[in-house]
Order: C-alpha cells, then structure tokens, then sequence
C-alpha cells in the first residue's frame, strides 16, 4: 500500500512533474525533477550521492517501483546537477542515463570529473559534499543529439544541445507541459528573491567552460519556442520566461562589459566580484525584493565567488 503522506521536501506540480528538493547546500537551492507519464517514469537531474534518498522517497510515493523509472537525465554533468546520478541508478534496474555525448565519458569513469571539481572547491570539500561519485556502465548510457526525441509512455522529450554555461549541456524541451529542463543554461532563480514581479534570476558562469557569445545563443533558442515555463535546478519552475530571458541577456551583456573593462585589473577578481555585487544589489532591488543587501548578497556569496572565476577563465581563454 502507498504512503500519500506528502513528503516536505516535495512539491507536485501539473503535467505529472514533481520537483524534489535534494537538500544540497540549503532549502530550495538546488532540484531534481520525476516526470510520471502513464505509470512510467523519468529523473532529471539528480543532485548528489546525499540527494538519492530523496528521490527514491518521491519515487516510491508515487506508488511506481523502481524499475519503472525509464530514464536518468542529466542536464550537464556539473556535480550539483548529476553527482548522484551512477548511484542512483544502481536502484534503477531498467533506467538509461540520457546524457550529453561531451559528459558521458566523465559519468561512465568520473575520476576526472572529480578531479576537475577538486580544481575549483578543493578535494576536502568536494569529498565532503559529493560523497563517492559513482561511475555508469557503458551499456546504460544513451548519448544525446541535437533535435533528439525520446519517448516516455509516449510523451514526447525533445534534447537541444544549449552550450554557454558548459560545453556538455543540453535542455529538454517537454511538449505536454510547454516547458524547458533547463539546467543552469537559463540561470539561476532563488525563490528567496521572489518580489511581487514574480522570480528574478541570474546567469550563472561557474568554471570552466563560460562562453556569453553560445549562451546568448542557447537562451535565445530557447525564448523561440515560447514556452509556458522553464524548470531550473537551481530552483524550480518560473513562469513570465519572456521578461526572464530578456532580464538574463541584459545582464549578461553587463557581465561581458564588466569583464572587459577589468580584464587588466591588477586584483581581477577581487574587481570582478564587487562588480557582481553592485550589479546584483541594484537589479535585486529594482525587481523589489524587499530583503536587504547584505542579506542578499550573503545568499549570493557562493555565485558571486564562482562567476568571478568563471569570467577569469573566460577572459584568459580570450588572451590565448
């Protein structure tokens, strides 16, 4: 018999989507998404090793059991969004990982997925965080393609290759719902800065493959199919997506001109950080958020530490 007790860290949505909390870092900072379509099942995105009780928790509520869980998406394979995603599928008898064809090697032998991490956050605090990064088999691995459609108990997925924010990122364009798993390619939006305009969100450039000229791009292609909503991991579904795109370009062209304006900066990213912050202060309260900046800014500590990297990188990458 099924437990229909919600589960706190849940929340079902329409269209048979249920976005889980994973409880990576803080509430509401990072999700995985279960898609139910006629008694079979798909994960997008999994969070961390930590994340996988979760999510066989929601799983199960559901009333389906594990081997009807078709896939195990990945939108990139960035720890946050896909550290989890080998352990996870040990419980998955019957599930193929969906994954970029550039971030499958790394999630069939994670060593240097690992390694690379180790590089930004050091190899403490990725062991801490991260747990023991579970590779794949070969064999459970389906490489996408751009324009690529899979069926789920014949819901259409559709995969569109999205690089900008990395160079193995694809989204996933769901037809019932008229809404795009987006990853981190249309950025990030704390509920936290909720106002009554409705969310506000940033670009997120974390090391190492930041590219502004493909994300434009990628959020562009994006926007064109109007959609009714884009499911972010980073965190759950926001609707108003023309207002948003437009917002992520705008600030995403003031990031590029940060960037050049600093490139010779002799404390670079120390400049480029509080250049984040004062972009971010005055759009925050522009959007009318009401929390106050050091508040707001200690919730963007983490995202303003990464960006500068990965705008450093990108800057580096410009010199060669």
């Amino acid at each position: 018999m099924t437990d229909t007790t919600p589960l706190p860290f849940v929340d079902v949505l329409d269209h048979g989507i249920h976005v889980i909390d994973t409880g990576f870092h803080r509430p509401r900072f990072d999700a995985s998404y279960l898609i139910v379509e006629d008694g079979r099942a798909a994960f997008v995105d999994t969070g961390t090793n930590y994340s996988v009780p979760r999510l066989l928790a929601a799983l199960d509520a559901t009333g389906l059991a594990r081997d009807a869980v078709d896939y195990v998406i990945a939108t990139h394979v960035h720890l946050d969004h896909a550290g989890g995603v080998g352990l996870l599928m040990q419980s998955l008898p019957r599930a193929q990982l969906v994954v970029h064809p550039r971030g499958a090697p790394h999630l069939i032998d994670p060593s240097a997925l690992v390694y690379g991490a180790s590089a930004v956050y050091g190899a403490d605090e990725v062991a801490r965080t991260y747990g023991q990064v579970v590779g794949v088999p070969e064999g459970r691995v389906m490489r996408s393609e751009d324009g690529m459609t899979i069926g789920l108990a014949g819901r259409l997925l559709t995969f569109l290759d999205t690089p900008g924010h990395a160079r193995h990122h694809h989204c996933i364009w769901d037809e019932r719902s008229r809404g795009f798993f987006t990853g981190d390619t249309f950025g990030l939006s704390y509920r936290e800065f909720d106002s009554a305009q409705g969310a506000w969100l940033l670009p997120t450039t974390t090391p190492v493959q930041f590219e502004p000229d493909a994300l434009r791009t990628s959020v562009r292609r994006l926007i064109a199919f109007d959609p009714a909503r884009m499911y972010l991991t980073h965190y759950g579904a926001v609707g108003d997506v023309a207002r948003l795109g437009a917002e992520l370009l705008e600030q995403l062209a003031q990031m590029v001109q940060l960037g050049e304006t600093l490139r010779a900066h002799p404390d670079r990213h120390a400049a480029l950080k509080q250049g984040l912050a004062a972009m971010y202060t005055q759009r925050v309260a522009q959007h009318g958020c009401t929390m106050g900046t050091e508040a707001a800014l200690e919730l963007l500590a983490m995202d303003m530490e990464l960006n500068a990297q990965g705008m450093a990188i990108w800057l580096n990458r410009q010199k060669r």
